[in-house]
C-alpha cells in the first residue's frame, strides 16, 4: 500500500491454544471493517474482543510506520541516488566538461555498433536527457520491420541510468492510472510497439501534455459491501520513447512527439552489414569489451544532471514555420530541443539565480551555440 488513505491487508489471527484462526481481507482504515473483523475473529478462535481490537489498533501504527518507510525508499531509489566513487564522479564530469560533446555522444554510440543515424541518435539521446526539463520532449522512432529502430531505441536507453527508466512492452487503457507507486516523475516512459498502446493513447497524451494523471475509481469495501472511492494519482513529467512500423501515428501522439524515421537506404545498409561481419573478428571482440565502460561513463553523466528551469533569451529572435495548426506544438518541441542541449551542458555553463518572493531559484540560460546544434538536428 503505497496511496494515501489506503490499508489493505490479507490479515490471520491464530489462537495457539484452541488451534483456530480467522482471515480475511480488508482495509483497516474502514472502522466497520475493522469491527467486523475483531468480531468474527473473537467468535472464530475464541478470543476477547477487546483484546482483540487493541490488538488491531498495535498493528495499523505498525503498518503505517512501514508505509512511511517504503515511501521514502522509494523517492529515495526513483531519484536515482547512486553514490559515485571518486574516479566515477571524474571521469563522467571530464566527459561532461568536452567542448565537443554532441560529437563525444555520437562517437560513443558508434563504439557500441550503432553505426550513421547521426540525427536519430542525437535526437534520441537529447530526448532522454530531456526527461529533467518541465515539459519533455516525446520520441517515436518509425520504419519498417528489421530496418534497426529497435536497436536504436534500446542503444539510446542503455546510456540512461537504470533508475530514470520504466519499461513495458504494452499497456491497456487503465494501466497507466494505477503506476502511482512508480514514481515516473522525471522518468523515461519507453514502449516496444505503438500498437501495444493504442488503447491508452488518451492517458499517454494527458500524461505529455499535463504532467501528471488523475483516476477517481469506486469499489466495494470488503466486509460491508458499501461502494466507496479512491483516488489515483500518477506523477510526471515524462519522457516518452516510442518505436512504430505504422506509417499512420496516432495524431494526438504525433502532434507531441518528434517523429524521427531510420535511414533505410542501401548505403546505410551496406555500413550495418559491415559491422556486423566486423563484429565476428578478434578485434572486434575486443573492441566490444570497451561498451561497458562506455555505457557506465553515460549512466553517471546522466546522474550528475540537475532538473533545473532553462531560460531562451533568444526566443524572440526565433521563428518558425506557421501554416498548419500542428505547427504551434512543433514549435514548442524545437524549442523544448533547444532547452535539453542547455541541460546537457549545464556542466559548462553559469548557473544564474534568481529571487522570487523570497525563494531563491537556480536556472541556465540557453546560448547561440546551442539553437545552432538545434537547427543543425
Amino acid at each position: 500500500n503505497t496511496l494515501p488513505g489506503v490499508m489493505k491487508v490479507n490479515l490471520l489471527i491464530y489462537n495457539e491454544r484452541t488451534d483456530r484462526f480467522h482471515v480475511d481481507c480488508f482495509d483497516l482504515y474502514h472502522a466497520r471493517s475493522r469491527r467486523m473483523f475483531t468480531m468474527e475473529a473473537a467468535d472464530e478462535i475464541g478470543a476477547d474482543e477487546s483484546q482483540l481490537r487493541s490488538d488491531l489498533g498495535r498493528v495499523l501504527l505498525k503498518l503505517e510506520q512501514l508505509q512511511t518507510e517504503q515511501k521514502q525508499l522509494s523517492k529515495k531509489s526513483s531519484a536515482g541516488h547512486k553514490e559515485l566513487s571518486d574516479d566515477e564522479r571524474r571521469e563522467a564530469l571530464e566527459f561532461l566538461q568536452s567542448d565537443n560533446l554532441l560529437d563525444r555522444v555520437l562517437d560513443d554510440f558508434e563504439a557500441c555498433g550503432i553505426v550513421g543515424e547521426r540525427t536519430a541518435k542525437l535526437t534520441g539521446y537529447l530526448a532522454a536527457t530531456s526527461r529533467l526539463l518541465a515539459k519533455p520532449l516525446g520520441l517515436i522512432l518509425q520504419s519498417t520491420s528489421a530496418a534497426g529502430k529497435s536497436t536504436l531505441a534500446e542503444a539510446v536507453l542503455r546510456f540512461m541510468p537504470e533508475e530514470s527508466r520504466f519499461a513495458c512492452s504494452a499497456m491497456t487503457s487503465q494501466s497507466l492510472y494505477y503506476l502511482g507507486r512508480e514514481d515516473l516523475k522525471h522518468k523515461i516512459l519507453s514502449i516496444s510497439e505503438q500498437e501495444g498502446v493504442r488503447d491508452a493513447s488518451y492517458q499517454l497524451k494527458l500524461l505529455q501534455s499535463e504532467g501528471h494523471l488523475s483516476l477517481v475509481a469506486t469499489g466495494k469495501e470488503s466486509g460491508t459491501g458499501r461502494t466507496n472511492t479512491e483516488r489515483y494519482e500518477v506523477e510526471g513529467p515524462v519522457a516518452l520513447v516510442m518505436t512504430t512500423t505504422s506509417q499512420s501515428i496516432d495524431p494526438e501522439l504525433l502532434n507531441r512527439c518528434l517523429v524521427v524515421a531510420i535511414d533505410e537506404s542501401v548505403a546505410q545498409t551496406v555500413a550495418i552489414q559491415s559491422r556486423q561481419r566486423f563484429n565476428e573478428t578478434l578485434e572486434g571482440h575486443l573492441h566490444q569489451m570497451l561498451s561497458p565502460a562506455i555505457v557506465g561513463r553515460h549512466r553517471n553523466a546522466q546522474r550528475l544532471l540537475r532538473a533545473l528551469p532553462v531560460f531562451n533569451p533568444y526566443a524572440s529572435q526565433l521563428s518558425f514555420v506557421g501554416w498548419q495548426t500542428r505547427h504551434r506544438r512543433d514549435q514548442g518541441k524545437y524549442l523544448s530541443l533547444i532547452k535539453a542541449i542547455t541541460l546537457l551542458h549545464q556542466h559548462q555553463r553559469e548557473v544564474h539565480q534568481i529571487n522570487e518572493l523570497g525563494k531563491v531559484t537556480e536556472y541556465l540560460q540557453v546560448t547561440r551555440q546551442d539553437i545552432a546544434a538545434a537547427n543543425q538536428i
